[in-house]
């Protein structure tokens, strides 16, 4: 199955007896026909999808939930909301959620994406956290277009009710698999720049600012030796009978590889001992 969809992994030698033969971390999202609708792949596994993003692919739209953090701004012609979509808004390492900013607007009134003339203001939503909150470019909704015949140009726009959504997640820096907690939340700070104009005028350009207050969270891991005891939430599963099939499977295929592969680890664990001795803390994960 791995290659017939070709994403084997190929940096990986048949001699590196525990990792040959699995496949380049992501998902396919197919219909009931098994046709593939989305597919989701990152450079590491340690980036991934929440199922929230696969259920939004799946369904073709976006369902914010009313119990995650948001906060809002505007007034009766242009209401803001910044929220949490996914993880039942929780923060947790690796794991991709969406800063959905949205906007509400009343009847007649536009804003502006980019490009625009000079002296015009498009719309743009900038997001800042602690050190490790990663995020990544917003992904804007799709515009139509208008056109203002004084000027003689065509400018893209939005009108009545869309989202801007910012992707993110956190690296090892805030929430790592490895260490338990050092705090409880993370405070996202979203900056929200526009200019609404109706068919004769435009209003004054406006900054927006919305603060939200995000919990973290630590990871599920299962009750496997080399998972536990790094302050995560331990499963009740043991995966052995699966790690003891995996490892006879590679010793057969390649038992140079499997020994060389215990020697690496081996000299790790002696490396991180001698590490603790000397009191020199390794950098986070």
């Amino acid at each position: 199955m791995i290659r017939e969809y070709g994403i084997l992994n190929d940096r990986i030698e048949t001699d590196d007896a525990f990792l040959y033969g699995i496949p380049y971390p992501g998902v396919y999202v197919t219909d009931e026909a098994g046709r593939v609708v989305a597919k989701f792949f990152h450079d590491t596994y340690k980036k991934r999808d929440s199922p929230e993003n696969l259920l939004d692919a799946a369904l073709g739209r976006l369902e914010l939930s009313e119990d995650t953090p948001r906060a809002a701004g505007g007034d009766d012609e242009i209401r803001l909301t910044a929220a949490i979509h996914g993880g039942k808004g929780t923060i947790r390492q690796g794991v991709l959620r969406k800063l959905v900013v949205r906007f509400e607007l009343a009847e007649g009134l536009h804003l502006y994406d980019e490009p625009v003339p000079e002296g015009m203001v498009p719309t743009t939503v900038s997001v800042t956290g602690p050190p490790g909150l990663v995020f990544e470019e917003p992904i804007l909704p799709p515009t139509r277009s208008l056109r203002l015949p004084n000027l003689d140009v065509e400018l893209s726009v939005w009108s009545g009710c869309f989202d801007i959504v910012v992707p993110f997640y956190a690296s090892g820096e805030l929430a790592s698999e490895v260490r338990p907690l050092e705090t409880e939340s993370a405070t996202v700070e979203v900056s929200v720049r526009f200019q609404a104009c109706n068919d004769r005028e435009c209003l004054l350009p406006r900054t927006e600012t919305l603060s939200l207050e995000v919990p973290l969270d630590v990871v599920d891991v299962p009750a496997l030796g080399i998972h536990k005891g790094h302050g995560q939430r331990e499963g009740n599963y043991s995966t052995m009978p699966h790690m003891r099939r995996l490892m006879l499977r590679s010793l057969r295929r390649s038992p140079l590889g499997v020994l060389r592969f215990v020697r690496k680890n081996l000299r790790l664990q002696r490396d991180a001992r001698r590490r603790r001795r000397s009191g020199r803390a390794p950098a986070a994960p």
